[in-house]
């Protein structure tokens, strides 16, 4: 079956919205994971100080771990701005050489052609 255009696109967009759904999601359980770690060595909190301080554990966390993603995000769309205008300039470089190329075998073929006759 022959995908239109825009299908793969959306596909790949949907697949990268799933990936950071469940990369997410376990960045919730490791955090949750970590709090209960933490306070189990806490003995003399009662289970309401337990739940508090999970709860603030794996917001402090999660927050964190935003923030961190956040910072990464902006960074891959900066090098990628730079990679683009980089690339930009390279292809225009090659282009003028080409057409330089081009030109300057064109005179070398047509004075040639001129000192032939």
């Amino acid at each position: 079956m022959t995908k239109l255009p825009g299908q793969e696109a959306e596909g790949a967009g949907l697949g990268n919205e799933v990936e950071g759904y469940l990369l997410w999601q376990a960045t919730i359980a490791v955090a949750e994971q970590r709090a209960r770690e933490f306070v189990e060595r806490m003995e003399w909190l009662t289970t309401a100080q337990r739940e508090e301080i999970e709860q603030l554990y794996v917001s402090d966390n999660l927050r964190r771990a935003r923030q961190d993603l956040e910072r990464i995000a902006a960074r891959c769309r900066s090098l990628r701005g730079e990679y683009e205008e980089r690339y930009r300039v390279l292809r225009l470089r090659c282009v003028g050489y080409t057409l330089g190329a081009a030109a300057g075998l064109t005179s070398v073929a047509a004075a040639g052609l001129a000192l032939s006759r």
